[in-house]
């Protein structure tokens, strides 16, 4: 754990020189495991719907479960960068996003992320011009799963690819200090990573981004019923947590028998 506070200032002098590692955190114990392994980048990810809440995508996740993850998480006082998912439906008009993510930066996060770029360009410049800091996340959007009917790989042709890097270089303009590239095809992650004086962090966008990100569970091997492809974790602890539950259960004192 570094005495030094990250800012989304540290983060953006990371990109050419060091590779960010961000993960998610959900709450207190996590926090405190991810900064004493010294990850820089905390997200309270709306994935916590999934893999916490049991919903079975993100959409039905609200500001008021956001925020109570996230104090979870800023309870720990970790040396990284909190960011947190502004959820579904909560940023629609720049007054909203902007109210949206002061609940989140009032529960304890440092930065708040969003889908999407040139369509919610307003959006993002309301959250900008009140100071709050803003991620990006380009590429496969999970609040939009259910529009377009499940999870696939982006920048595939060539008008994925302009549209890819239109929404990257307007992030930038209007001032992310990062994004999250989630299943952009590597080749055009590479050039977006090449095209910007952000750092990207990728999620199943190939190794030439600035950094990488993973929803914690995946990378532990303790998410509950599906790991994705591009999470290849060394060991499935959630096979060794039910080991050493069953294990406990199976020494459990046998009742003493009762006399009548």
């Amino acid at each position: 754990m570094s005495e030094t506070r990250e800012t989304p200032q540290t983060i953006l002098q990371r990109k050419g020189r060091e590779p960010i590692a961000a993960l998610t955190a959900y709450d207190f114990p996590m926090a405190k495991l991810l900064d004493d392994a010294g990850v820089p980048l905390l997200l309270v990810g709306d994935s916590l719907g999934m893999v916490v809440l049991g919903y079975p995508d993100t959409t039905l996740v609200t500001l008021d479960e956001m925020a109570h993850h996230v104090r979870a998480v800023a309870r720990a006082k970790p040396s990284g960068l909190i960011a947190a998912d502004l959820p579904f439906k909560t940023y629609e008009t720049p007054s909203q996003a902007v109210e949206s993510a002061k609940r989140l930066i009032d529960a304890g996060a440092e930065a708040v992320k969003a889908e999407g770029a040139q369509a919610i360009l307003p959006q993002l410049e309301a959250i900008h011009a009140v100071g709050i800091p803003f991620l990006g996340h380009l590429g496969m959007l999970p609040q939009h799963v259910l529009e377009e009917g499940g999870y696939r790989i982006k920048g595939r042709d060539e008008a994925e690819r302009g549209a890819l890097l239109a929404d990257a270089r307007a992030l930038g303009q209007a001032g992310a200090f990062g994004i999250v590239l989630e299943l952009v095809t590597p080749s055009v992650a590479a050039e977006i990573t090449a095209a910007i004086d952000i750092p990207t962090i990728g999620i199943g966008s190939g190794s030439d981004c600035d950094g990488q990100i993973l929803v914690t569970t995946d990378l532990l091997g303790t998410s509950p019923d599906f790991i994705p492809k591009h999470v290849r974790p060394d060991e499935l602890l959630r096979e060794r947590m039910l080991g050493i539950i069953r294990g406990w259960r199976e020494t459990l004192p046998k009742p003493s028998a009762t006399r009548e």
